[in-house]
């Protein structure tokens, strides 16, 4: 018991942690003078992959449990499993989401031999990841079919975390001036706390062509 509850708390705590640091330092920054307000905000691509870290975290505490290592009754490790997955989901879906309010659109502006074609795999990447959280919830937790749907959508995210950080992280920092870089920075993590919890966001699958467009 005291093994699972050191594991729970401390998957917990890095996630409430992390969000609450971008957030707080966020807000930090907004308190400085205008002058300073540009220098000291962070670069949108170090924002990404800060959290992207913070997936393969979540993902790695996840499977800390899956084979019921500390004996719970099914009930509490369910329960253990959901703490872990429930935020887990919901920053899947708010990632996505301000990647593709925020991010793609001026990579396609900036990047333009590659962009289209990253920006096409991303979107049909974050779709696929929404299905896996979206079935997912179609299970009971710890069932058999939901580490199916967790696991198809730790795939799906692996590989587009591993192609962005190869192809459009890389070109936008390249290609975006680190101005422009700064204030998306500011901007994805304004989105990031207004949809925390997953709150308004649209989890539906996008069109990669029409949103290209």
């Amino acid at each position: 018991d005291n093994r699972r509850e050191q594991i729970l708390q401390q998957a917990t705590n890095r996630a409430d942690s992390s969000q609450q640091q971008q957030q707080q330092q966020h807000t930090q920054r907004q308190q400085q003078q205008p002058q300073q307000h540009t220098t000291m905000s962070r670069d949108v691509v170090d924002v990404i992959l800060e959290q992207h870290n913070q997936f393969r975290q979540q993902f790695a505490d996840l499977d800390k449990l899956r084979s019921n290592p500390n004996q719970e009754s099914e009930e509490v490790h369910r329960e253990s499993l959901r703490k872990i997955w429930q935020p887990l989901a919901d920053l899947l879906e708010v990632h996505a989401a301000a990647e593709e309010a925020v991010f793609y659109p001026q990579l396609l502006k900036k990047v333009r031999e590659d962009a289209v074609d990253e920006t096409d795999d991303a979107i049909r990447d974050h779709n696929k990841i929404r299905n896996g959280v979206e079935d997912a919830g179609k299970s009971p937790v710890g069932s058999e079919g939901w580490w199916a749907a967790v696991d198809y959508a730790r795939k799906e995210n692996d590989e587009h975390l591993a192609e962005e950080e190869d192809e459009g992280l890389p070109d936008f920092r390249k290609h975006g001036d680190i101005e422009l870089r700064r204030r998306l920075g500011r901007e994805f993590l304004e989105f990031c706390a207004k949809h925390r919890g997953c709150v308004g966001i649209d989890t539906s699958n996008k069109d990669a062509k029409e949103y290209i467009k």
